[in-house]
């Protein structure tokens, strides 16, 4: 197969070099750069954890229109650009970021530290495919097993009441994958955002790549994580009034 691919690659170069004897042209030919698998892929990946998350949740995001927006640990390059294309949003990550953005203004902060005191700082936080990675130590953070509830917490407190927080994370059967990432159960998902947080959407990713949206949580589905064994789940949640 690769043979016929090179011999397609050659067809085509000479077929180039004997249009450009018969133009005046002002290219000249460098060296070899074959690309031989791409005339058989597809024109993109619409699909996987990244894509959906990143793109359904900026665009909550641009209908809430919140006074301040605050992302955690997210990836720059793909839902803060998102987001940083429509408004301004500050980024908090415990690694640095050099570039300077326009609408991105971001801080380096450790979200495990009890030294992080920010309190009712902003309307809305977003942390995606982040949480998971908090206390081992693969982003240079220190090892902390308790290190996601520690991250959720100083979110809790960072956030206003009535403000909204866009989270995701793998789902599956509960586990650690040492120093990778978490992956979590949805049951204790709904366990440690109880009291917190009302739910106003959930959605997923499943182990193929496609999105679920806005899909019922009912104890079936949720004691089997959908279906899941590296999954993604999304929640939009509201902060609930203290007692």
């Amino acid at each position: 197969m690769r043979f016929f691919r090179w011999a397609g690659f050659l067809r085509d170069y000479f077929e180039l070099r004997r249009q450009a004897k018969k133009l005046q042209h002002v290219f000249s030919f460098g060296k070899f750069y074959p690309c031989l698998e791409d005339r058989f892929l597809t024109s993109g990946t619409a699909s996987g954890h990244y894509f959906h998350q990143d793109l359904l949740v900026a665009n909550r995001i641009f209908i809430n229109n919140p006074t301040k927006h605050v992302d955690v640990g997210s990836r720059i390059d793909g839902f803060v650009a998102h987001v940083a294309s429509f408004r301004e949003i500050e980024v908090f990550d415990v690694r640095p970021l050099e570039n300077t953005i326009p609408n991105i203004r971001f801080k380096q902060a450790d979200l495990m530290s009890s030294n992080f005191n920010l309190r009712d700082y902003c309307d809305s936080v977003s942390s995606l495919h982040a949480i998971e990675h908090f206390g081992l130590g693969r982003y240079g953070d220190k090892i902390d097993f308790d290190g996601h509830s520690k991250g959720l917490d100083n979110i809790y407190r960072m956030l206003k009441e009535g403000g909204k927080f866009y989270f995701s994370v793998p789902i599956g059967k509960q586990r650690i994958e040492f120093n990778a990432h978490r992956v979590f159960s949805v049951k204790y998902l709904i366990e440690i955002l109880e009291g917190k947080y009302r739910i106003d959407f959930f959605s997923y990713v499943n182990d193929k790549g496609d999105l679920a949206k806005d899909i019922l949580l009912s104890s079936q589905d949720i004691e089997n994580n959908y279906s899941c064994n590296y999954g993604c789940g999304i929640f939009e949640l509201t902060k609930a009034k203290r007692c």
